[in-house]
């Protein structure tokens, strides 16, 4: 696959002609464009298009199996979904249309929850003010400008590098889509197109500390870093190699809370910084992590009130992550939601895994829960009571469950070790399955 270079006038271009498509296609603001194609120049500028337009985009993993896609497409009630290229192609076919200045919102992003029923975050469509100060806080917390170069590495169906992408074509820079992530990809794009920003994972660093290629980012003039906890080993390394312009921060799909320079870690190691501009961290007396956050920033659980409502307390939003604060306000992270796997950067939720792996028969009882990865931070397993065969397990997780989501282990077991009102600690299962002895 080559490398994709993106000028901004070529952006603004492609982006205009898919807003001119859309209003053919009798979109009008506030519709919802299904989008679950791979990474590509066409999938970004459909991106923007659709924003730019008053259209949200409900971008969707294209790892995702018909099934899984079809739970997302029916929930958001979108007019039209595209998860085939030579359908997308078609958006850009015809003449331009109007685009206003920056996008009116953001992508609809679907995560699962607790229930294992996925749930859209929704932010609606902003007025101009109000998306001019949303996309301008991006371009202001990391300078970006016409000379920057950003190298995409992570895939464009997550909301970060939408984001980062996005918002370097807005203040005139150009953006480098490599392809799959791989070492040598990345070095051939840093080598021919010498770019000056990325966003990465801790999964990519662990993959480029191990090829003995950190050092290829240390030119560049900020990395940014999210999406799952960094160990501190690999940390440490990062800052020596890359040094000082390693940036890190702490958000999810639905919304940011802190940012945090390479020298304000080293000076408290583990920390995930402090709270962007215009927010305000808060933790309760449950240790659970609240962010107070801007008008612009303001977000629901597409059509699942109850839900929305347990996550907000009047300007304040929690995601349930735990944490402490220190006296100069730098937050500390002691937990991850408790019913989240994290690998690779993409959140998986157990129970969604369970109640597909459920169907199979024989299957008695289970949990899915996580164990540490080298290299993934985190990696999906599974017990179950039963009579079950893990090979059969991992045959039905192969047509029933996207790639990342389908369990690494599966183990069966007499009984699956809960407490209380049948309650289960997912997060010290392995342990207590005595998984954890080497």
């Amino acid at each position: 696959m080559p490398i994709e270079l993106i000028r901004p006038a070529d952006a603004e271009r492609a982006q205009a002609t898919v807003a001119g498509s859309l209003r053919r296609l009798g979109f009008v603001e506030g519709d919802r464009l299904g989008l679950c194609l791979p990474t590509s120049s066409w999938l970004l500028h459909a991106i923007g298009g659709a924003l730019r337009s008053g259209v949200i985009p409900v971008v969707a993993n294209n790892q995702l199996l018909a099934d899984e896609r079809a739970v997302i497409r029916d929930d958001a009630d979108v007019r039209l979904w595209i998860d085939d290229e030579t359908q997308l192609s078609q958006l850009f076919e015809g003449p331009t249309g109007e685009l206003a200045p920056v996008p009116l919102g953001r992508p609809m992003h679907y995560t699962s929850g607790t229930t294992g029923r996925p749930k859209g975050v929704w932010s609606g469509v902003l007025s101009d003010a109000e998306a001019t100060r949303l996309w301008g806080e991006e371009q202001e917390q990391w300078q970006l400008g016409p000379d920057d170069v950003h190298v995409v590495c992570s895939p464009l169906q997550h909301s970060a590098p939408i984001r980062f992408a996005l918002g370097t074509l807005l203040a005139g820079g150009t953006v480098v889509l490599p392809g799959p992530f791989s070492v040598e990809r990345l070095a051939a794009a840093v080598a021919e197109h010498r770019p000056t920003t990325t966003f990465c994972t801790p999964a990519h660093l662990q993959r480029l500390d191990e090829h003995g290629a950190l050092g290829m980012l240390s030119t560049l003039r900020f990395v940014a870093h999210a999406g799952a906890p960094c160990p501190a080993a690999l940390k440490y390394r990062a800052i020596d190699v890359i040094g000082p312009t390693l940036w890190e921060f702490y958000g999810s799909t639905e919304g940011q809370f802190t940012v945090c320079s390479a020298d304000e870690w080293l000076e408290r190691p583990g920390t995930v910084g402090r709270a962007r501009p215009g927010r305000t961290l808060e933790v309760d007396a449950d240790g659970i992590v609240w962010c107070r956050t801007p008008s612009w920033a303001r977000w629901t659980y597409w059509s699942d009130p109850v839900r929305t409502a347990e996550a907000w307390r009047d300007d304040a939003f929690t995601v349930g992550d735990l944490g402490r604060l220190d006296e100069e306000g730098y937050l500390f992270l002691v937990g991850r939601r408790s019913d989240l796997i994290i690998t690779g950067g993409v959140n998986v939720y157990p129970a969604e895994v369970e109640g597909i792996l459920a169907q199979i028969p024989g299957v008695v009882d289970l949990v899915v829960f996580p164990r540490p990865d080298d290299r993934w931070g985190q990696r999906v397993c599974v017990a179950m009571v039963g009579d079950v065969d893990p090979v059969a397990v991992r045959q039905y997780a192969d047509t029933h469950l996207a790639a990342y989501k389908r369990p690494k282990e599966v183990h069966v077991v007499a009984a699956i070790p809960r407490f209380g009102l049948s309650k289960v600690r997912r997060n010290t299962v392995a342990a207590e399955l005595g998984l954890d002895v080497s």
